[in-house]
């Protein structure tokens, strides 16, 4: 391997935009913060009145001691609502319980009584793929008061809906994909479904309960008068029913049940990737915060970014002086052997002088990656895609040289690709871009944004203008005349708009990124995201006809 050998520049500049990024991680950690506050004081004190532990100290009890809960969707509803639901109800991550790495699910009984709005049913569905993909037992903390009534035509009949979760218990199952569930409060209608149909049910006595209608909707519908304790109560199916098959007398002695059931779990299979002795990179991974700009339109040098993340700068790069506005390379992170997919964001020379825009994918460099990410599939090499992309160059240059048979070669290679793969979106993520660059309709195992990332279709300029035209165009057909000033107005108000949906925290509030990160944490998270991957054996084979070369 050949060093990176990148000394970064610490002057005032460099120090301004440490500061910059800084003060957006402060403010993201404050409204996380504030999330895992969960529904408030008077909500919480009403759900420990009831004998039950918050939600947060169930998962802090679950997890093994000196070990951390990597949490996943925790924007997942941010002002998508009126109704206010932090984490949208339900808390998703990853987390070692007695030694095995297991996806947790747990209802946020003081948000709403755990209701399930649309959002809260997308963050569990995309848990349950979470551990599809990579064979983890998964453990579902359920105390929840069912679908929140008022939106239920948007959570209940589709596809993508409440009984696909249902449907996804039913498939782990037939893998061998453990599946265990402690009911620690109500578990309503539809819901009831999701324990009992894991492999294995706790019920915590006086707090969990399980029906399919509870006392109010029974005597509605056929009169019976009957309490809830009774209907469907902790003793009722643990020595009448027989649905559950643990009865406990808390939170604490359900959570213990559960590490000793996943302690006894054996079987699991393991792909092999390919690790070395972890080193630490070239630069600190703090350094990636002074050399990011504080605007998404200010080139940088991604090597420098690269050699704050790679295992000391060591670098195998793929085609280095071929298709430069993308950079390929083998490496390793954190001891995992990676390939490594991420946009050059400065301008570059090409060998007949043209100069590249940086950011930008060209014929040239959308063909070295279509044949790179086939050498990665080929040695079982899990692919890091590190994004800052406006998309594929355009014009009658482009366009006559293939730029979209080049690119529909790229995307193809990583629609069909086998290995594991894992997103940051570093900067842009624009248009076409998105998707060759693995954007969530791409299944990467885990896709993250970076607090100064923008998503959209396309940048907010351009964006902003193309709408502009069209809304003029629209008011003068109408016979309205525009000034200047309402035309300024009108742009300006577009501009915003626009500007909010390209935000972050936007994508994060409907999970189109599993979550927004600090940089300086992409090592662990890499790593982290490798050692999941690693419980799924790849059973089949990346067929290469697909891509003509």
């Amino acid at each position: 391997m050949t060093k990176l050998n990148r000394q970064i520049k610490k002057d005032s500049t460099f120090y301004e935009r440490m500061d910059f990024h800084k003060n957006l991680i402060r403010i993201l950690k404050a409204k996380a913060d504030k999330i895992k506050e969960g529904g408030g004081k008077s909500a919480l004190q009403a759900h420990i009145k009831k004998g039950k532990l918050f939600v947060r100290d169930r998962i802090k009890l679950l997890i093994d001691p000196g070990t951390e809960f990597f949490e996943l969707g925790i924007f997942a509803g941010q002002e998508l609502y009126d109704e206010y639901i932090p984490a949208s109800g339900t808390i998703v991550g990853l987390g070692y319980v007695s030694k095995k790495l297991c996806v947790i699910v747990a209802n946020d009984a003081t948000v709403k009584a755990g209701a399930w709005f649309p959002i809260t049913c997308k963050k569990n569905l995309r848990a349950q793929e979470i551990a599809m993909e990579n064979r983890l037992p998964i453990i579902y903390l359920v105390d929840s008061a069912g679908v929140f009534l008022p939106m239920q035509d948007e959570i209940f009949p589709d596809k993508e809906h409440f009984g696909r979760i249902f449907r996804n218990n039913a498939v782990m199952s037939a893998m061998g994909i453990p599946q265990i569930a402690a009911i620690m409060g109500p578990c309503v209608a539809g819901g009831a479904y999701l324990p009992i149909m894991s492999d294995e049910a706790i019920i915590v006595e006086g707090t969990g309960s399980v029906f399919l209608a509870g006392s109010h909707l029974v005597k509605a519908a056929i009169g019976e008068e009957i309490d809830n304790e009774s209907l469907g109560g902790a003793e009722v199916h643990s020595s009448i029913s027989g649905v559950t098959d643990y009865k406990v007398k808390n939170d604490e002695e359900a959570i213990q049940l559960i590490r000793n059931i996943v302690d006894k779990i054996s079987g699991q299979k393991f792909e092999g990737f390919n690790r070395a002795t972890p080193k630490p990179p070239e630069n600190p991974p703090e350094d990636i915060l002074g050399i990011l700009p504080k605007d998404t339109i200010t080139p940088y040098d991604m090597y420098d970014i690269l050699s704050c993340i790679v295992d000391e700068g060591e670098f195998d790069e793929y085609k280095k002086n071929y298709g430069k506005t993308l950079i390929t390379a083998y490496a390793r992170i954190d001891g995992w052997a990676v390939g490594i997919v991420a946009n050059q964001r400065s301008p570059v020379k090409t060998k007949t002088g043209e100069i590249q825009i940086g950011g930008v994918i060209y014929s040239d460099s959308a063909d070295k990656a279509t044949r790179f990410i086939m050498n990665c599939n080929q040695k079982k090499i899990p692919i890091v895609f590190l994004q800052d992309v406006t998309g594929f160059m355009v014009g009658s240059r482009a366009e006559h040289g293939g730029i979209i048979k080049d690119g529909a070669k790229m995307v193809n290679a990583v629609a069909n690709s086998i290995v594991p793969k894992f997103t940051f979106i570093v900067g842009n993520s624009y248009g076409a871009g998105n998707y060759a660059m693995c954007g969530k309709a791409y299944d990467p195992r885990l896709i993250f944004a970076f607090p100064n990332a923008r998503i959209a279709v396309m940048g907010g300029a351009q964006a902003s203008n193309t709408l502009l035209n069209i809304k003029i165009n629209q008011m003068m057909k109408e016979g309205k005349e525009i000034s200047e000033e309402e035309k300024k107005k009108i742009l300006q108000e577009i501009s915003e708009r626009y500007e909010k949906q390209s935000e972050p925290l936007y994508a994060a509030a409907r999970l189109w990124v599993d979550e927004i990160i600090d940089p300086r944490d992409i090592r662990k998270i890499v790593s982290l995201g490798i050692e999941m991957a690693n419980h799924s054996p790849i059973t089949k084979s990346f067929i290469t006809g697909v891509i003509q070369t």
